[in-house]
């Protein structure tokens, strides 16, 4: 039997009787954040890709998958793609009208999902959190947040390995007399603080809650002020991943250069 995959597990739970809005946000977050296998006509030609395209009675879509075996096993042959995240692809796909085609007759999770919700996806990807300044007066233990808002820092922040050390999520006061929550990073390099900030907003935007709920902010380890987020806070470990040898060849791994459809 095939290994249940992130896919699968929140397709599963967004197709269970009941579900709510937040399972259908949760399924479209971690498609997002998932490598997947890019069914092709032909091997790429440098950042050029030619994606199989296939129309039926409910439009044209491309075909993806979320394991290469999955890939395999439904073209029954040695098989061309290129391996791209959820969010480049439907930057590639977006106002074209063309849906994902997501591991048709292999998986539990099998599903066509149109072009419009591609858009829509993209929509929701390309939402930016506000900068804040403020000063802060105190800390607290955070307090009444949901458990899917912590389900999803959780999950999100495993997507931004590397790029921090730590995370605390504390309750703040600030001067003033503002209050709310605050999402601390701990040694997080002046490149990779916007990034930080985004992976922040979308836990968010794809739990259904309020934007403006939680702040963020970034710290030295050395700062005082790791001293009290380690002593109110919920702390988030960054995974730190092994460095890797040589750049990813394979397109679409480079977010600064993703592939081209031809």
């Amino acid at each position: 039997m095939t290994e249940q995959t992130v896919l699968d597990a929140a397709h599963a739970a967004m197709e269970q009787e009941g579900a709510d809005e937040g399972a259908r946000l949760r399924f479209f977050e971690r498609l997002a954040d998932s490598e997947l296998f890019l069914l092709l006509t032909q091997e790429a030609q440098g950042d050029e890709i030619s994606p199989e395209l296939f129309d039926v009675a409910d439009g044209r879509f491309v075909l993806v998958f979320d394991r290469e075996e999955r890939l395999a096993r439904f073209a029954g042959r040695p098989a061309p793609y290129a391996a791209l995240s959820g969010r480049v692809l439907a930057g590639m796909l977006a106002g074209q009208g063309v849906g994902l085609g997501l591991n048709l007759d292999v998986a539990p999770s099998a599903q066509l999902i149109p072009g419009e919700a591609v858009d829509w996806l993209l929509d929701m990807l390309a939402q930016q959190p506000d900068q804040v300044e403020g000063h802060i007066a105190e800390l607290h233990p955070p307090a009444g947040l949901p458990e899917r808002l912590l389900t999803a820092l959780d999950a999100k922040l495993v997507t931004v390995a590397g790029l921090a050390q730590a995370a605390y999520l504390v309750g703040v006061t600030y001067q003033g007399g503002g209050r709310g929550h605050l999402l601390a990073f701990l040694d997080a390099p002046e490149g990779a603080r916007d990034a930080l900030a985004k992976a922040a907003s979308e836990a968010l935007t794809f739990s259904g809650i309020e934007a403006g709920s939680m702040d963020v902010g970034f710290f030295a380890a050395s700062d005082p002020m790791a001293a009290k987020l380690a002593r109110h806070g919920l702390r988030f470990d960054l995974p730190q991943p092994e460095p890797l040898a040589t750049p990813p060849a394979t397109p679409g791994m480079d977010p600064e250069k993703p592939p081209v459809l031809k």
